[in-house]
């Protein structure tokens, strides 16, 4: 919040759109972009609850609501990781992906995904399949 001028949060979560309500703008971008273009969408821990009929307007929208220098941070446990999340994580986590999948669904909406992963604290390029978290860094 410190780094940039303006910042908008979204949520899916009810309770938190009930208690924000009177203060920020309420949309839904599965049904359609943002009505003001950004320079960036930070999405982390977003993906993975979308249900997959959705997945594809969430991204084309996070696209679409970008200004064309802007740049998109999708963040999401990996599929592989799953194996080792807890019955209640797994609850809430109804479509991960893999990093092949994640960087293939999102160079459909832009030019350029730089695919980055996670094991531990430990951001890298490594082997995908062995990160428990995948970062998807979107430009044009």
């Amino acid at each position: 919040r410190r780094e940039v001028g303006k910042l908008m949060l979204t949520d899916v979560d009810p309770e938190f759109i009930e208690r924000v309500k009177g203060r920020k703008l309420i949309h839904n971008i599965l049904v359609n972009p943002l009505a003001v273009r950004v320079d960036g969408i930070y999405a982390l821990d977003v993906l993975e609850h979308i249900p997959i009929e959705h997945e594809h307007d969430f991204v084309r929208n996070c696209s679409a609501s970008l200004n064309p220098r802007g740049v998109c941070i999708i963040g999401t446990p990996s599929l592989e990781s799953q194996v080792y999340a807890s019955e209640i994580s797994k609850q809430g986590h109804v479509n991960c992906y893999s990093g092949d999948r994640l960087r293939s669904d999102c160079l459909k909406h832009w030019r350029h995904v730089f695919m980055f992963g996670m094991s531990d604290e430990v951001v890298h390029t490594g082997f995908l399949p062995m990160s428990h978290y995948l970062f998807a860094l979107c430009v044009r």
